[in-house]
């Protein structure tokens, strides 16, 4: 049960004008199970669409590649105009990392689809950026230089064989070009000014590529050149930035246009930073932003704590709170409304049932749980309990954050509800998931037996679907387990005046887990693989036992301060 790989896709395909084309390719992204299409972006005067999907690695490369078959299939390259540099009927095609997932295992990807493409479609594939094969194929222009007019001679060269697929030219779906690349943030920050020119100043600040070196620093002084006879330049503040100033007539005031090309060098909050910086420098002021497009959820989550940091608070607050604090501190509302639901790519992807309970209020849980429907039972109360045994104590690593005595320890419980805040969440998660288990065993238990192929088929699934609802519970055991070592530290050393609430947290999760283990206990009784289940069992009668300990020692500790 690991966290969900989620990468994006943003395929460029070459149309832009007759959309029932574009309806066509989006139809085969969207016929794949596990794929959320996102952004259909057509142009008509560069004659290319731009589409953004995402999902999980597999789902999304069967995407991909049908969208590239479909689109050899419906678009010909020898009748294409468009004012865009193209090459292909799918013109690149870029694999991003967005949660759980290195580039390297992005790279990967994007070679599989790549070597099965060329393999089939008759197409010649390169790879760019990090996914390249050789150094002077990073560059996307480099390979595309000439475009699709250039391809027949092109192909003939040694230099210009393909990665992957023939070295023939294909006059209908000409080449594409496939790769893995960060993901990249289209951000306008705006500032207190109509005037571009002192907007560009600040974007000349930020940018990498910085500003030209001149005489006596001026302006209209005459550019530095090296030996060679290159112009020198200043560096910019930020690396991985893209920036240019500009007037929004829409809004009445100037901008900061900005693509940040790599998150992980420059977060958000760090360029957001840069331009208050040089804006202040030269008499503007930053007066908000605004994201162009969606944003992976730790972006946001970065952000939020960044700002709190700032500020000497916990960050140990929850999801919601993190991003309400990044919304006010980055001014995304200025414009106009920033739902994160929208905004956010994994918020996008959420599925109302994934969630069904979590969604309740505290009312519609307690009556769903009441009802006499078997679900949600007692693996998800158990959860639901360890959540709020740690939520206890995520609350007085909070309250310790700010006593006003203990200003100097803010860090030490901050770090504290930090930690409080990821079990907690992980808790909550696995209070639908515990209830989607058993419903998987029930679906499995109505799958069709008449033949003998149905027969294995249904006895396999049982088989997978019990073992599924044996390591819920038993993960429900194993988190409730690590936030002991939380809740003890704050009966230690936190807050003494939220003591009790420690010591209910102990107790809360000692439920937690002989409630998860009693869940682990039946269903693994219907299991075939025995060897597991004694595994599982073992480990489980030892938890009890280091649970039942530890909470009489964390009792201890709270009557002795009571």
């Amino acid at each position: 049960m690991s966290k969900k790989q989620l990468i994006e896709c943003v395929p460029n395909f070459s149309e832009g004008v007759d959309m029932n084309i574009i309806k066509e390719i989006t139809d085969e992204i969207e016929s794949v199970e596990g794929v959320k299409l996102l952004d259909v972006d057509p142009g008509k005067a560069t004659n290319r669409t731009v589409v953004t999907f995402v999902g999980e690695p597999k789902p999304v490369i069967e995407a991909a590649y049908l969208a590239i078959k479909k689109a050899s299939e419906i678009i010909d390259m020898s009748k294409h105009t468009g004012e865009h540099p193209r090459m292909g009927a799918t013109d690149v095609c870029p694999l991003i990392p967005i949660a759980n997932i290195t580039m390297d295992e992005v790279v990967k990807y994007a070679h599989q689809l790549a070597e099965r493409a060329g393999q089939n479609l008759g197409i010649p594939f390169y790879m760019y950026e990090t996914a390249a094969t050789k150094k002077d194929r990073r560059n996307l222009a480099t390979i595309r230089a000439g475009e699709y007019e250039a391809l027949p001679e092109k192909l003939k060269k040694p230099e210009w064989k393909p990665d992957y697929g023939p070295a023939q030219f294909n006059p209908r779906a000409g080449a594409t070009v496939i790769g893995a690349r960060d993901f990249l943030i289209a951000y306008n920050v705006n500032l207190n000014t109509t005037s571009v020119r002192r907007a560009n100043s600040v974007a000349f600040d930020i940018r990498e590529k910085g500003r030209l070196k001149r005489k006596d620093n001026k302006l209209t002084g005459a550019v530095i050149n090296d030996k060679k006879g290159e112009p020198l330049r200043t560096k910019g503040m930020c690396k991985g930035v893209k920036a240019i100033g500009w007037f929004i007539e829409e809004y009445g005031v100037a901008q900061i246009s900005m693509n940040i090309t790599n998150i992980n060098v420059t977060p958000l909050h760090a360029a957001f930073e840069a331009t208050c910086k040089s804006a202040n420098k030269r008499g503007l002021r930053v007066t908000g932003s605004e994201l162009v497009g969606l944003v992976p959820l730790k972006v946001m989550l970065d952000a939020g704590k960044y700002f709190l940091k700032k500020q000497r608070r916990s960050v140990g607050v929850s999801e919601a709170e993190l991003i309400k604090i990044a919304i006010k501190s980055l001014g995304l509302d200025e414009l106009g409304t920033f739902d994160p639901q929208k905004k956010i790519i994994e918020y996008q992807l959420e599925s109302p049932q994934s969630a069904h309970l979590l969604n309740m209020d505290l009312r519609e849980f307690a009556n769903e749980t009441a009802s006499e429907s078997p679900a949600p039972g007692g693996g998800s109360i158990s959860a639901y309990v360890g959540s709020l045994g740690i939520s206890l104590a995520a609350m007085v690593a909070n309250l310790s954050a700010h006593k006003r005595t203990w200003d100097d320890r803010w860090e030490e419980f901050s770090e504290w509800a930090d930690q409080a805040q990821m079990l907690k969440d992980n808790l909550l998660k696995l209070v639908d998931e515990d209830t989607n288990s058993f419903n998987a065993i029930m679906e499995s238990f109505r799958l069709p037996k008449g033949t003998a192929a149905e027969k294995a088929t249904r006895s396999q699934a049982i088989q997978d679907a019990t073992r599924y609802a044996i390591e819920v519970p038993f993960k429900v055991m194993e988190v409730s387990m690590e936030s002991l070592k939380v809740i003890k530290a704050m009966a230690e050393f936190g807050n003494p005046n939220s003591v009790t609430d420690a010591g209910v947290g102990a107790l809360c999760v000692r439920t937690a887990v002989h409630g998860a283990f009693l869940n682990v206990k039946i269903n693994a009784s219907g299991l075939k693989d025995k060897k597991f289940v004694a595994e599982v069992l073992k480990k489980g009668n030892t938890m009890l036992k280091q649970v039942d300990k530890q909470e009489k020692e964390i009792l201890k500790i709270v009557n002795s301060k009571i």
